[in-house]
Parts: C-alpha cells; sequence; structure tokens
C-alpha cells in the first residue's frame, strides 16, 4: 500500500517546521507566517527509505599547490571587481534588492556582455513575459546580443530546455521564488518549492560546469525571502542597494567563496541603463556645498577601494523633554555611543538639542573610521562654523576618547590628495609611508584636542 503524502507547518520567513498551526512562529517570531504544506511521497521503487551501503572515499593532504579557479570575465569592472575577477563556471551567484531597484537591468546588461564575448547565456524570466523582456534589451541598447530568452515558470521544463540545448556558460533565473514544481503540493514561492528549485538548479549547475545566476526576493527588513538554506547552498551571494532618491546603485558580496567579501562595485542608474562609475568618491561630493556649517568629508574603504563621503551633521535647540536622534547612513547606536563620548570626555553638552547625522548620496558607512569624521560634523554644527573645504578626517574613536589608527591610511590620503584635498586630521598613530601623499596631517591623540579647536572645552 502506498504511503500517503505528509503535511507539515513551515514558517514562509525563517524555514522552520513545526507540527501543528500557530499564529507566532516560535523560531523567528514572525505574525501569520506558518502555512501547511504537504509534501509528495517518494514514487515507488525510488529507493528512498532504502539505505545503500556506501563506497570508501580516497583521502587527500593539505600539502601541494593551490589551483585557481578559472574564470569569465564578463567585461564589466565594477562586476569583475565584485565577483572575485570574473564568474567562476559552476558556481552559482544568488542576487538580492528590493523591487524596482535595477536587478533585472543589472543582469540583462551582464548577459548580453558575455553573448557579445561569444559566450552562450541563457535569460529565464518567471516575472516578466518575453516580450517585456525584448522590450528593455531594445531600450538598453541589447536586443542585438546573442542572448537566449525564454519566460518559464515550471522547474520541469526549466531543466529540459537546459538538457536539450548547447551547454551554456552562464543562466540565468528570474527569480527563484517564481518556480514550482509539480512534486510539491505547495504555492510557488513557499519555502519548500524554493529549497526544492534551488538544489535541483544548483545540482545541474555544478553537473554542467556553468555559471547560474539566480534572483531572490528581499522581505521588508531587506532580508533574502525564503529558507537561509538557500543562502548556505550557492556559493556567492549579492546583495543590490540603492536609493530610489538617488541615481546611484551598489553591488556588494555578503558572501563569496571565490572572492572577497569587502568589495563593491558601484553604478548609476541612466537612461541607458546602469552606468558602471569608475570614481565614487567624484559621485557622493559632486553637489557637496562646503561653506554649510556640520559637513565633513569622510575617507572611508570599501575593500580595497577609498570612497570620499560627505557627512552632514545638524544639531538645533530643542523643544522636547526628550531630544531626537536621527541618523540616516550610520549606525544609531555609534551615533549614541559618539555623543556620550563628547559629553563624558570634552565636556560638549548636547542634552538641550536634537541631533541628525545623514550621510549624503544615501551611502551607507559600516567601518568604525567615520567616528572622527562624524565628531567633527556634529562640532561643527553646534558651533555654526564650517570647516575647511579642503580638509578630511578618518579615524575611530573610543569610549575614553583617545582616537585609534584606522588601516589604510596611505590608500585613504592619496585619494584625497587625487581629488585636490589638502590636508587631513587623522589619528596619532599609525604609520605612514613618505611618498603616501602630498598632503598637510593634522595628527590627533585625543577627541578633546578637535573640540578644543572648534569649541571651548570645559
Amino acid at each position: 500500500m502506498a504511503k500517503a503524502a505528509k503535511s507539515s507547518f513551515v514558517c514562509q520567513s525563517c524555514g522552520a517546521i513545526s507540527s501543528r498551526w500557530a499564529g507566532k512562529c516560535g523560531s523567528c517570531g514572525e505574525w501569520n507566517t506558518i502555512v501547511e504544506e504537504v509534501s509528495a511521497p517518494p514514487p515507488p521503487g525510488s529507493g528512498i527509505a532504502k539505505a545503500t551501503k556506501g563506497r570508501a572515499l580516497s583521502l587527500e593532504s593539505l600539502a601541494g599547490a593551490p589551483e585557481e579557479a578559472p574564470r569569465l570575465l564578463i567585461g564589466m569592472p565594477e562586476l569583475d571587481r565584485v565577483t572575485g575577477g570574473g564568474l567562476v563556471p559552476g558556481s552559482v551567484l544568488l542576487i538580492s534588492g528590493e523591487p524596482g531597484i535595477g536587478k533585472s537591468t543589472l543582469l540583462l546588461q551582464l548577459a548580453a556582455a558575455l553573448a557579445r564575448k561569444g559566450r552562450r547565456a541563457i535569460y529565464f524570466s518567471g516575472e516578466e513575459a518575453a516580450a517585456q523582456v525584448r522590450l528593455r534589451a531594445s531600450r538598453l541598447g541589447l536586443a542585438d546580443a546573442p542572448v537566449a530568452l525564454a519566460s518559464e515558470t515550471s522547474l520541469t521544463n526549466i531543466l529540459a530546455t537546459l538538457g536539450e540545448e548547447k551547454k551554456a556558460d552562464l543562466v540565468v533565473v528570474d527569480s527563484i521564488q517564481t518556480l514550482w514544481t509539480d512534486a510539491l503540493e505547495a504555492a510557488p514561492g513557499s519555502v519548500s518549492q524554493v529549497r526544492a528549485a534551488t538544489q535541483s538548479l544548483v545540482r545541474y549547475a555544478k553537473q554542467a560546469g556553468c555559471a547560474l545566476l539566480l534572483v531572490g526576493h528581499v522581505t521588508k527588513d531587506g532580508q533574502i525571502a525564503g529558507p537561509k538554506a538557500v543562502e548556505h547552498v550557492v556559493d556567492t551571494v549579492l546583495s543590490f542597494e540603492g536609493d530610489r532618491g538617488h541615481t546611484y546603485r551598489i553591488l556588494r558580496a555578503t558572501k563569496n567563496r571565490f572572492g572577497a567579501t569587502d568589495e563593491i562595485g558601484v553604478f548609476e542608474m541612466a537612461g541607458a541603463g546602469l552606468r558602471e562609475v569608475a570614481n565614487p568618491s567624484e559621485l557622493f561630493l559632486g553637489e557637496r556645498d562646503a561653506k554649510t556649517p556640520g559637513t565633513a568629508v569622510f575617507a572611508g574603504m570599501e575593500g580595497t577601494r577609498p570612497i570620499l563621503v560627505e557627512i552632514q551633521a545638524l544639531v538645533a535647540q530643542s523643544g522636547l523633554g526628550t531630544p531626537r536622534r536621527a541618523v540616516v547612513g550610520w549606525e544609531q547606536s555609534r551615533l549614541a555611543m559618539l555623543i556620550a563620548v563628547l559629553e563624558a570626555r570634552c565636556g560638549v553638552s548636547f542634552a538641550q538639542h536634537d541631533v541628525y547625522l545623514n550621510v549624503a548620496g544615501g551611502l551607507r558607512i559600516m567601518e568604525p573610521a567615520a567616528d572622527l569624521a562624524a565628531a567633527a560634523a556634529l562640532l561643527s554644527s553646534l558651533a555654526n562654523h564650517a570647516l575647511d573645504p579642503q580638509q578630511i578626517h578618518f579615524g575611530e574613536i573610543s569610549l575614553s576618547g583617545a582616537v585609534r589608527a584606522s588601516p589604510h591610511m596611505g590608500l585613504r590620503l592619496k585619494e584625497a590628495a587625487k581629488l585636490g584635498f589638502t590636508d587631513a586630521v587623522i589619528p596619532a598613530a599609525g604609520d605612514l609611508s613618505a611618498d603616501s601623499a602630498k598632503i598637510g596631517l593634522q595628527r590627533i591623540s585625543h577627541l578633546k584636542e578637535l573640540a578644543e579647536g572648534l569649541l571651548p572645552c570645559d
């Protein structure tokens, strides 16, 4: 007698499985995300439940020369930078981003770039009809690129097409949440369907030796929708970020088995598609008003690339019992710590002031070296005194008020000198090479030295 299909309750947010339905997931705490899913039993004679005797494996040692993975150069320097030097045949990449941010445009340009270099590229669209994709390609000037296109959501049909077609160098699936297989009695986009589709496509990519690009939706918190197991089985996870109020877009690697995870690619959304930005510093400083109090230029690092960005601060008299603290593009907790250090170590009080901090251009800064630039912007706004427009700041501030050295100080200074900056306020610690930059240095060891130059400290 054939076994009946099994029913389980799966959280659509985190993938946790429970034996009964509940309004709140006990694993991630989300409400109304648990859905009943029915998994079809294995076909008779499949041998899935039958234990088989394995074969012994030949063990190897760690010694030996490492083999560099072969690469498919895309021909787009920003993409090649983020992926670690190009696509690796047989690798699987997952790219995520908010709706309308430009994921489909980016992947269509990528597929066209490879196809024009003589590579075989296949693009499966599960969200748009083939006519819509062709319309976008015509608008981007890519209609002449030999990209094979199909609009399909059935996983079985996609795998059958890939099996009959000539071996592809690149396969794009947009998006993984739209695929479904009739082996599961679950709606497309559910945890079971996403997991099954991902595993099947990853298995094909490894066997065929083609690069596979999957598009993933994101939740309201910016996390990749679906089970976390999807992020674990892929080789690279890329995040396509940006603010709809700005034209720039940033491609960031959060996981990469074949390269570094601290590189970013910068693009600008234009009428003809995404344009690569070779010098992001000029983009983020292009509309800078240097005469306004409360602005400081931060020399940051994104991987091996130095980027100069403006940090803006507004300190205004508060009429509230509890002053407001708002920050965009930086960590809220980091701003609270910085204000506490200024009050405790420098005697600068913000108790009667609202504090607003913003990173110009919509860029999000993660490194602690931005502390000194943020402190300079806060003090400048509080004193209503503009900083030197040809001056940059970088350095980490500890709870004692000491200014600590930052990595890659020479690269930061070289980038600043290249853009015409003549002065830099940097930590006193840290070695610099003689030819690191032809720029004036003001080295400080404590935050109080910076505050005394703008405000009288107690």
